[in-house]
């Protein structure tokens, strides 16, 4: 009796023992296989951000296999029969995919996700209305947090729509508003200097700064519009950096960025 009720009590806990420590070195060989694979990648590439969500994924995965074993290794110590229970998995399965099919739409579109290269954890994607940064990958769901702070968890088989901001490259826009007073031939003069010093001088852009000329003639300014190529998600600082140069440069070459005016017509 003793006998019986130390294997039914300890066993268990030798078997979870075991299975945990065979799943922190599991989890330990896959990051560093993964990380020496990560060694000579600039931490927001494409290709690290894709390693890291592999590595996510495996390390769930591994736990998920060791979790079925230990439980498949348990139940014959309280006497039920595993090869029987196996045996019937066939029948049940049908069953489980008819219960579960949410679930397993959610499986498919995973794996789908991966395979396809579609979004890597640290990438910057919009779903639907809501864009925000990927936190965690999941075979069932997808965690997104927006620069607010809020995070959205959405089912892998209602991803549809995707656009990846991460991919490939922003586009920086500057439009650059001077008084019809100005020469022109001055002021595109100063803007394409300004543009080749800036071109060396800022990193994460992928092109040189392009002064395109006059964008469009409003009621107080005439509107010259710059573009550069940039890493992706980095247009936004780039602008304003633009921007602040352009505006120290005007000040030195004393060429006037107007303010909103109003011609006022006397009635007399």
């Amino acid at each position: 009796m003793d006998k019986i009720l130390i294997k039914e009590i300890y066993l268990p806990i030798v078997y979870i023992l075991i299975g945990y420590i065979i799943y922190l070195l599991a989890k330990q060989i896959i990051k560093v296989s993964l990380s020496r694979k990560q060694l000579n990648l600039n931490k927001n590439s494409y290709n690290f951000k894709k390693i890291e969500t592999y590595k996510n994924i495996l390390i769930n995965f591994v736990k998920c296999i060791i979790i079925i074993f230990i439980v498949l290794s348990i139940l014959p110590i309280f006497g039920v029969d595993v090869s029987s229970l196996l045996a019937g998995l066939g029948i049940v399965s049908a069953v489980i995919a008819l219960a579960f099919q949410d679930t397993l739409k959610d499986l498919i579109a995973g794996i789908s996700i991966i395979l396809e290269n579609q979004f890597a954890i640290g990438d910057t994607i919009s779903i639907g209305d809501f864009r925000g940064e990927v936190v965690h990958m999941g075979l069932r769901s997808t965690r997104i947090r927006s620069y607010t702070g809020e995070v959205k968890i959405i089912s892998n088989r209602n991803i549809t729509d995707i656009i990846n901001y991460s991919c490939s490259y922003s586009l920086a826009v500057i439009d650059v508003s001077v008084s019809y007073n100005s020469n022109l031939e001055k002021v595109e003069k100063v803007l394409n200097e300004l543009a080749q010093e800036l071109s060396e001088k800022i990193e994460k852009i992928k092109e040189p700064i392009q002064v395109l000329g006059v964008q469009s003639l409003d009621d107080s300014a005439i509107v010259y519009r710059l573009t550069v190529k940039t890493q992706a998600l980095e247009q936004f600082a780039i602008e304003r950096q633009i921007k602040k140069e352009i505006k120290q440069r005007f000040d030195q070459e004393k060429i006037e960025i107007p303010f909103p005016q109003v011609v006022v017509h006397s009635g007399k």
